[in-house]
C-alpha cells in the first residue's frame, strides 16, 4: 500500500506547484501537430507531452476517450504513457468520468491497484447513480493509496439542469460535496448522517499532510461557486483555464488564495506543440501565473 493520494498529491504541489495538464489528443490537434489521426500518431504525441512536462508538473491528466476511440492499439499508448509518466515523477490522474453500480464499478476502479496494467494514481468518477454507487471505488481508493475526484459542480452551459435540483434543501451538487467531504472524515461510513462542515477540521483551506485522497471537479469558469466547500478535506480539480475561458484570478475569486485547488490546462499548453521546449515554456507560463 503506498503513502494515500493526498499525502503524495501534496507532495508533488509542494516540489511542482499545483499545475495539472490534461492530455488530449483529439483528432483536430493531432493534424494540427501534423500528426496522423491513428495509433502511431497518437503514441507520437502522448510521448512528447510526457517527455517534455512529466518531469516537471505536478499532475497529469489523459483524457482515456481519446485512447479507447482507437481500440486495444490505443489503450497500449496510454497504458506505456502512464508508466513513463509516473516513473518520471508525475501524478496520472486518468480522466473516465466512470460511473455504476456494484461489481461494474468495482471493475473500473481497479486501475487504482498497483498490480493493474493502466496503474493510475486517482480517476475521475461520476456520482450521478447516486453517491453510494462510487463505494467500490473509495474502497478500491484506500486499499492502495489512490484517490478520486468527483464531479460535483462543473461549468458546462446546462450542468445546472440537474446540478442546482434540490434534494431536501440541498442542490445536488452540495449532496456531491458533502458525500466526498464524508470519505475525508475518519470514521464516517456510508449511511452515517453527512459531517456538519462546521464540525469538521477545515483542511481544504490548505495543503499539507493530512490532505484527503477524495476531491471534486468544480469548474474554474463558474460565475459564482455555489457550492459550500467548507471542511471537504481534500482537493478541488477546476479545469477550464486558458482557451475556456478561466483564469488565475478566476480561481481566487471562487476559491481563494490558500485553497487545496489543482488548476487545469489542456489546450493552451498542448497547442504549442509538437516541439517540447515550447510544451515546456507554456507549462511554466501558467505555473508562473498561479504562482503570482
Amino acid at each position: 500500500m503506498s503513502a494515500p493520494f493526498g499525502q503524495r498529491l501534496a507532495e508533488a504541489v509542494a516540489a511542482r506547484g499545483p499545475l495539472c495538464v490534461g492530455i488530449d489528443p483529439h483528432a483536430p490537434l493531432l493534424e494540427r501537430w501534423d500528426l496522423p489521426d491513428d495509433a502511431d500518431g497518437l503514441r507520437r504525441f502522448t510521448d512528447a507531452v510526457v517527455d517534455a512536462l512529466a518531469g516537471t508538473v505536478a499532475v497529469l491528466k489523459p483524457q482515456s476517450a481519446f485512447y479507447e476511440r482507437h481500440g486495444s492499439r490505443g489503450l497500449a499508448v496510454l497504458e506505456d504513457g502512464v508508466a513513463r509518466a509516473r516513473s518520471a515523477g508525475a501524478l496520472v490522474l486518468l480522466d473516465a468520468k466512470r460511473g455504476d453500480i456494484g461489481s461494474t464499478m468495482d471493475a473500473y476502479a481497479d486501475v487504482l491497484r498497483p498490480d493493474h496494467p493502466l496503474a493510475v494514481d486517482a480517476l475521475t468518477v461520476s456520482p450521478y447513480l447516486g453517491p453510494g454507487s462510487l463505494q467500490p471505488a473509495v474502497d478500491t481508493a484506500r486499499a492502495h493509496g489512490g484517490g478520486l475526484f468527483v464531479l460535483a459542480r462543473t461549468s458546462n452551459p446546462d450542468a445546472g439542469t440537474l446540478q442546482h435540483a434540490l434534494v431536501g434543501e440541498r442542490s445536488v451538487a452540495q449532496v456531491v460535496v458533502d458525500t466526498v467531504r464524508g470519505w475525508n472524515t475518519p470514521g464516517w461510513v456510508v449511511g452515517d448522517p453527512l459531517p456538519d462542515p462546521a464540525a469538521v477540521r477545515d483542511l481544504s483551506s490548505r495543503w499539507g499532510a493530512g490532505t484527503g485522497s477524495f476531491g471534486v471537479v468544480v469548474g474554474a469558469t463558474l460565475r459564482d461557486l455555489d457550492v459550500d466547500l467548507t471542511g471537504l478535506g481534500g482537493p478541488v480539480l477546476a479545469p477550464g483555464l486558458g482557451a475556456q475561458g478561466g483564469s488565475a484570478a478566476d480561481l481566487r475569486r471562487l476559491f481563494g488564495r490558500d485553497g487545496a485547488v489543482v488548476p487545469t490546462v489542456s489546450r493552451d499548453v498542448l497547442a504549442a506543440g509538437p516541439d517540447p521546449a515550447a510544451l515546456r515554456a507554456a507549462a511554466a507560463r501558467w505555473a508562473e501565473e498561479l504562482a503570482a
